[in-house]
């Protein structure tokens, strides 16, 4: 049981460091393209910095998570968006205020924009375990349980 401890320290480890460097991307990011999507203002707020801010920043975002994880940080790559885009969201309510050129956008609508965000830092997860295992899908079996049907056989 010792034995397992140290590895779950080294695994949760490398899970908070990656969700740490995912929120200081995501954040940065954000900050550098100068978009907030919880603030409308009108039809001229969704331009290119806009999609580019929706879709390509959280994939690298993920990718970069899923890559420093490894296998696994498919799942954790949800959590860098949902963490910057809350905190932004909470930042715009209560200290930084609205500008008055904009309106706080409506909680569902922006619930809907975070989990489109989510979706495609999921995709850049996906990408990123596919670069870390180098292919996607299961391991054949045979490479899987080398190590295990070769002690068998020297019981034998």
């Amino acid at each position: 049981m010792s034995s397992l401890l140290p590895l779950i320290g080294t695994r949760f480890t490398s899970g908070v460091v990656a969700v740490i460097m995912g929120c200081a991307l995501n954040y940065f990011g954000d900050r550098l393209l100068g978009v907030k999507i919880e603030l409308f203002r009108g039809i001229l707020n969704f331009n290119s910095l806009w999609i580019i801010d929706m879709l390509v920043l959280p994939f690298f975002v993920g990718v970069l998570v899923a890559v420093i994880f490894g296998l696994g940080g498919k799942w954790l790559c949800y959590f860098p968006p949902l963490i910057v885009k809350s905190i932004s969201y909470l930042d715009s309510i209560y200290l930084s205020g609205i500008p008055e050129d904009a309106s706080l956008m409506p909680f569902g609508m922006w619930a809907l924009l975070v989990t489109v965000v989510m979706t495609s830092a999921a995709f850049g997860g996906v990408m990123g375990e596919i670069m870390v295992k180098g292919t996607y899908g299961r391991s054949p079996r045979d490479l899987l349980y080398k190590q295990r049907s070769d002690n068998r056989e020297s019981d034998i």
